[in-house]
Order: C-alpha cells, then sequence, then structure tokens
C-alpha cells in the first residue's frame, strides 16, 4: 500500500507563512484580520511562542453567545489552549485523525518549539485527493501497461 504525503510535503507545496495575533488583540481586530486574510482561523502568539488558536468557532460559541463584546474582549480570553500541533513528518491520514478526534480544522505544524506553518482541514482533503487521484493512475497505467512517467501523462491528450 502506498504512504500517503507528509504535512512538510503540504506545507511546501501551500508556502509556509501563516497569520497570527498576540494574545492581547481583540476579538473585533482578529476577526477582521480573518475576514481580510479569508482565513478560519489565526495563531496566537507570545513574541514566537505559540500558546493557542482563536477560529471563527471560538468567536461564536465565546463571544456572541456569551454576550460578551468583540471590541473589549481580548483572544486569550476566548482562544483555544493549549494548542493541538502536529509534526512536519506526520502523514496525512494521522494528521486528518488528530483533526478529526479533537474536532479542529486548523492545526499548526511545530518542529522543536518553532512554528513552520499551519494546515487546514481543507488543505489536507486536498492533498489527499491529489494522492488518490496520483494512485489511481498509476494503477490504470499498470493494467493497460502504459507508461507512467510525467513527461507521458502531461503529452496525453486531455490530462494536465
Amino acid at each position: 500500500m502506498y504512504a500517503s504525503k507528509s504535512v512538510r510535503e503540504v506545507l511546501h507545496r501551500k508556502g509556509q507563512g501563516f497569520w497570527a495575533v498576540s494574545p492581547h488583540t481583540t476579538a473585533y481586530d482578529a476577526l477582521e484580520l480573518m475576514a481580510e486574510k479569508n482565513i478560519g482561523a489565526l495563531m496566537v502568539m507570545d513574541e514566537k511562542r505559540l500558546i493557542g488558536m482563536f477560529s471563527e468557532r471560538d468567536y461564536a460559541r465565546k463571544v456572541i453567545l456569551k454576550g460578551k463584546s468583540s471590541r473589549t474582549t481580548s483572544v486569550e480570553e476566548l482562544m483555544s489552549s493549549p494548542p493541538i500541533c502536529a509534526a512536519p513528518d506526520m502523514n496525512l491520514r494521522e494528521c486528518m485523525a488528530l483533526m478529526t478526534s479533537n474536532h479542529i480544522r486548523h492545526v499548526p505544524i511545530v518542529h522543536n518549539g518553532v512554528v513552520l506553518g499551519l494546515v487546514s482541514l481543507g488543505d489536507v482533503v486536498a492533498a489527499t485527493i491529489a494522492d488518490q487521484e496520483e494512485v489511481i493512475l498509476q494503477m490504470e497505467n499498470y493494467i493497460v501497461g502504459d507508461d507512467y512517467t510525467p513527461a507521458a501523462v502531461h503529452a496525453r491528450p486531455g490530462k494536465a
């Protein structure tokens, strides 16, 4: 059976940039950043140390439902902490299991205490689908005895 891609490979493909806020940022300012960047979660960092995650779910459950004001409530009061993290050498199946069992959609990737990036459930699903499509193509080519090389695949009409 094939081994699934690692989280490191997903980060390499998508880029290792991420968005973070300080624990003293207001929920309102964090939400503005999330809307501007079209993202669903932010890392909460104290200097270079990851201390939590702030997501749309945190906002919905801990501000609106509790009658707090997003303009005066800090992210530190709302964040999920400690953050659930993944290692860069974790494979996609393990990462998806971690996200599913903890009911989270975003996971920071940390190595030796250093944040390398953030992977979303969408990133994991997209990479898993790409993995499966590649395996299916390899199997189809094996069955028909076709040449499976990147050059041969790209030379076929209708294949990208």
